[in-house]
């Protein structure tokens, strides 16, 4: 099955790619206290969470082959499940993305990720995640694409999108179309997208992790108030059986 884009506009193009990185990454999402509304109110049970997993993501920091870990609050979730149609087609079958907490680790290669999950300071840290979570995520991954490495080094407004789709190779294809959109629209000049490596679940193709230097608002305000994204984005996602659920998150 080919790639379809409808819609086309010269302006959104393949995105300028650069190759991807050799390294291995580990993405554990926990849904602690997501909560009924898009804005991620405080929570003392999440706050506590939080903090435990910065703690125990210290000793995973130190591991050999561990290049670094950072820990993740959700700010916002936004509600896209109730209005694709793939995904809605999905329900019942696929868990919609919620997750307020996440975890990121970066290892010097995708077999050394496997290995950090071996060490019983990474079990530790995932029996963390679970202990208070409704419910969790958790992938070895590679990187499939990349705009540009993303920086934890600085607070911004960080973004994990959760896409699901019928074809992992459409959705990859398709993803260069999309993310041309987002660089030319809101500035994107950053992204990693992270694939699940062989054995791991596969309900979400690829997680797009990316940063913006944005206040929250005015980055929604860039995104949804361009007709461009309802009419080149949102249809193509449809055409191509595909649905992206994004979070949004700060450094915890």
């Amino acid at each position: 099955m080919a790639v379809q884009i409808v819609n086309p506009d010269p302006k959104y193009g393949k995105v300028q790619l650069l190759e991807p990185t050799t390294h291995g990454y580990i993405h554990i999402a926990a849904a602690v206290h997501p909560g009924r509304v898009p804005f991620i109110l405080p929570n003392a049970k999440r706050k506590k969470t939080l903090a435990r997993l910065k703690d125990l993501a210290s000793a995973v920091e130190h591991l050999e082959n561990v290049v670094r870990v950072a820990v993740f609050r959700a700010v916002a979730l936004p509600p896209t499940a109730r209005s694709n149609d793939y995904l809605k087609s999905q329900a019942g079958s696929l868990h919609y993305a919620n997750f307020d907490v996440a975890v990121l680790i970066e290892t010097t290669s995708p077999e050394t990720a496997r290995q950090v999950q071996t060490t019983p300071a990474y079990d530790t840290l995932v029996t963390a995640a679970r202990s208070d979570a409704e419910a969790t995520h958790i992938i070895a991954a590679r990187n499939a694409k990349r705009i540009g490495d993303v920086d934890t080094t600085q607070p911004g407004l960080f973004l994990f999108n959760h896409f699901a789709a019928d074809d992992g190779e459409v959705l990859r294809e398709l993803w260069d179309y999309l993310a041309a959109w987002y660089a030319a629209e809101t500035g994107l000049d950053n992204s990693v997208a992270l694939a699940p490596l062989p054995g791991e679940p596969e309900d979400y193709k690829l997680i797009n992790w990316a940063s913006w230097d944005q206040h929250l608002l005015q980055h929604f305000w860039h995104q949804l108030s361009k007709k461009s994204f309802w009419r080149y984005v949102a249809p193509n996602l449809e055409a191509n059986r595909a649905g992206s659920m994004p979070i949004y998150y700060r450094l915890a």
